[in-house]
């Protein structure tokens, strides 16, 4: 295995006009340690303890957007605002001094926002029809009946601002010196909330079929990239899953998924990122491919595949309190092997233990410290 993993894992691979050392990404996980939106001078370090123990690739925590609708926490990190941009900026030369790389994850929360919520009390709730889920789930995924409530339907003003916010922070993170951008397009916040026919209902352009629900990320990428440097990568992370739904899919079959890829690839998308619960659970009927696999055929473009990674359970069952077991990554190699995906994306493990990367491509496996629950409390 140790032969094995180290020849999969260390090849450098190419997105857009950026070489990664290796094929071993940190994959983004939202801390909420930010006081003020300003990331600590902490999260500065952890980010570069992973990148000095070979992690080629860490893309951030989810960052707000310049845009008051944006967040829904006072404790999430932001892309705007001195002392946040100087905390950011520590981040990058952090990362960048143990030779590492760094992406920014960009995000708006669409209709997780509820009206009240902080850093902007007085913002609405912003989505493209002003409805969130229809019902969440719970730690099991068994469906849970919540109150509806209702937020702003977006105008085509608010459609055009929001745009245009993306591709500002989209601007300063490079001006920061982050090494690429990444999107947040999936598990129900707003990118993906226009994907979904269920909080999309709208009766424009922005609705209609698979490529209308795309629109708006294309829109996104589109404005992105004419706002940054030519090969400054973009990175579209999706998910057919949302936060409080498991059982929702925004394409129902591997023609609709492509045509969805095909806009934002058109739209100047370099990579997908495609979040799965468990990255061995194939994505479509009649085939074993993930969703990163799929995404990969389909559009032609490099992709990130990430889900339970090196453990036996996924994300939620460790935050309701559930251990997760470690496991070996046999079945990952031969997928990577195969050029089923390209890169690797690596979750919690990677919080329990820095040097994750260097045990696994060292063949120190027994070295590794098992992730609990509690890791998710501490920042080191």
């Amino acid at each position: 295995m140790t032969n094995r993993a180290a020849q999969a894992f260390s090849r450098p691979f190419t997105v857009g006009g950026l070489t990664i050392p290796n094929r071993i990404v940190m994959s983004p996980m939202t801390r909420f340690s930010s006081t003020g939106g300003e990331a600590p001078r902490d999260l500065a370090a952890y980010y570069a303890r992973r990148a000095a123990a070979g992690v080629g690739l860490v893309i951030t925590e989810s960052t707000y957007i310049d845009h008051p609708t944006a967040g829904n926490m006072d404790n999430g990190s932001r892309m705007y605002g001195d002392g946040p941009l100087a905390g950011w900026s520590r981040a990058v030369e952090a990362v960048h001094a143990e030779g590492g790389l760094i992406w920014s994850q960009l995000q708006h929360v669409g209709m997780f926002r509820k009206a009240g919520d902080l850093p902007h009390p007085d913002a609405p709730a912003f989505g493209p029809s002003g409805v969130p889920m229809d019902y969440a789930t719970d730690f099991s995924g068994a469906p849970v009946e919540v109150a509806p409530r209702a937020g702003h339907i977006m105008t085509q003003a608010d459609i055009d601002d929001v745009v245009r916010a993306f591709a500002g922070s989209a601007a300063t993170a490079e001006r920061l010196g982050f090494d690429g951008v990444e999107l947040n397009a999936g598990h129900g916040y707003l990118i993906d909330e226009f994907f979904w026919p269920g909080t999309n209902r709208r009766t424009d352009a922005y609705n209609g079929d698979v490529a209308a629900r795309a629109r708006f990320a294309g829109e996104v990428v589109a404005a992105i990239r004419a706002a940054v440097s030519p090969g400054f990568p973009i990175s579209m992370r999706l998910s057919q899953w949302k936060n409080n739904n498991f059982t929702t899919r925004n394409w129902e079959t591997p023609e609709e998924f492509g045509i969805a890829l095909g806009v934002m690839a058109d739209a100047g998308t370099d990579v997908f990122h495609l979040s799965t619960r468990r990255y061995w659970e194939p994505a479509f009927d009649g085939s074993g491919l993930n969703l990163a696999g799929w995404a990969k055929k389909l559009s032609g473009l490099p992709v990130i595949t990430v889900g339970s990674v090196g453990l036996a359970d996924e994300f939620w069952t460790s935050l309701a309190g559930g251990d997760a077991a470690t496991t070996g990554i046999g079945g990952l190699l031969d997928r990577l092997e195969a050029d089923e995906f390209d890169l690797v994306a690596v979750g919690r493990p990677l919080i329990a233990d820095p040097e994750w990367a260097a045990k696994v491509i060292s063949g120190r496996d027994s070295e590794i410290t098992a992730f609990t629950p509690a890791a998710l409390g501490t920042i080191h």
